[in-house]
């Protein structure tokens, strides 16, 4: 796979419908009039592990995927992204933030996703056999 339009040639893995892989396809700047091959999924792991199984193309966040591709059990072929409408918060009362339990748990929080945006730093050249999120 170099190209976007190289994609079409594999089972298409989805959540729900086609929009997302539109959106993506026309961003990459492909037609993608027939899009209708490959499974739908109910959930965003079983996406990702359809993909790991070698069950077809996946579009996946790259927050949820991230541990499989530091881990070299998937890739990003090609290195096209989507905005999300959607993103992920720590929230809780301000005045429960102080609370140490809380406190520990969001500093944790933070850095396991530092240290997992370091590792998809790390791989983000190496492998070129794709990238996008």
């Amino acid at each position: 796979m170099t190209t976007a339009a190289d994609l079409l040639k594999f089972p298409l893995l989805r959540l729900n419908d086609w929009n997302t892989w539109r959106r993506w396809f026309e961003a990459a700047g492909v037609p993608a009039n027939h899009l209708a091959h490959g499974p739908t999924l109910n959930s965003a792991s079983m996406l990702i592990d359809a993909a790991v199984d070698g069950q077809g193309i996946a579009l996946a966040r790259t927050a949820l995927a991230a541990w499989d591709l530091i881990n070299g059990r998937l890739i990003k072929p090609i290195d096209i992204g989507l905005r999300m409408s959607n993103a992920y918060w720590i929230v809780c009362p301000q005045v429960s933030s102080k609370v140490p339990k809380i406190a520990t748990f969001r500093k944790w929080l933070l850095a396991e996703a530092a240290e997992d945006a370091r590792g998809l730093k790390a791989i983000g050249s190496s492998h070129r056999c794709e990238r996008g999120s």
